[in-house]
């Protein structure tokens, strides 16, 4: 019986250990959480003017631009998707996979090759494990992104998105919208080219529906094109990797508070197991003292 109580203490030690771990990540990514929603909200500004101007100009001019021009005969289309670097984040880089999934069989079913870029380290684990290709990769930055981790992202999509041969048609993306600290979904939207019908603001407001003053383009509708759709790319990319990275550290602090709460619960039935076998061992201690007294008043009665 002293063994198994010696199991039950060295488990309650491990479990113990453990939920110090977790309700350190689960402080952690709180604390993370906030700065990720400041980052949101400081790129928001900056993203809701852009996608005005970009709009403004697509809808102003008459120039045919190949980031906002339709391609009757797409054949190839480029999914982007954006996980974490990092695991213990529950369901988070699971949802958006699933999402990014469901789209490429989505644009087969229309007859497209589908061509895959990813972010972060468990997509890109997902996908080599499966065998599935992947066109390009970037990792290291998914809990804290930067413009300039977009910006890299966004030349390369548009390179393929421009080039004259072997490049795509169009482009998807797949990211993490945060609700709130309970709630973060898996989105998608398509980039390019430019829907002007489905361009909306940060308050879902549709862009396309506000009333533009009279512009004069210079030098040429074609040329601030040029020079703004980009930056709404790089926008756009940004924009859902500070989504994502607030999503990511949400989803990790309520799996790591769940798991804290497992672990609790965990140790308290392993203390009352451990009572019991402290108890069990008491009572058969004193019980062979018991039944040792016994036998020697037995043997000094037959004695006499």
């Amino acid at each position: 019986m002293g063994a198994q109580l010696r199991v039950y203490k060295r488990r309650i030690r491990s479990v113990t250990a453990t939920k110090k771990i977790t309700k350190a990540m689960e402080m952690i990514s709180a604390s993370r959480i906030v700065k990720a929603q400041r980052a949101v909200a400081a790129s928001t500004p900056y993203a809701d003017e852009l996608t005005r101007a970009v709009t403004a100009v697509a809808t102003r001019s008459n120039a045919k631009h190949p980031l906002t021009t339709e391609n009757p005969s797409a054949s190839r289309a480029a999914v982007l998707l954006i996980t974490a670097d990092r695991g213990l984040a529950g369901g988070y880089s699971t949802n958006a996979i699933k999402a990014a999934q469901a789209l490429s069989e989505r644009l087969r079913a229309e007859g497209k090759d589908v061509v895959t870029y990813i972010i972060g380290r468990k997509g890109v684990s997902y996908y080599t494990f499966r065998g599935f290709e992947v066109t390009e990769s970037w990792t290291g930055f998914s809990d804290k992104p930067t413009y300039g981790d977009a910006k890299t992202v966004a030349a390369d999509l548009i390179e393929a998105f421009t080039a004259e041969t072997g490049g795509v048609d169009e482009l998807h993306l797949i990211s993490t919208q945060f609700v709130s600290m309970l709630t973060q979904n898996a989105v998608e939207a398509r980039l390019l080219p430019l829907k002007l019908d489905e361009v909306q603001l940060s308050d879902n407001r549709p862009a396309k529906a506000e009333i533009f003053p009279l512009y004069d383009f210079e030098p040429s509708a074609e040329g601030v094109l040029d020079a703004l759709l980009p930056r709404y790319v790089e926008s756009r990319i940004y924009n859902a990797l500070l989504q994502s990275a607030a999503s990511e550290h949400a989803a990790r602090r309520r799996a790591m508070k769940s798991a804290t709460d497992n672990a609790g619960e965990l140790i308290k039935s392993l203390t009352r197991l451990a009572n019991s076998a402290r108890q069990a061992e008491i009572t058969q201690e004193i019980s062979e003292i018991v039944g040792g007294a016994n036998a020697l008043a037995d043997a000094s009665r037959g004695s006499e």
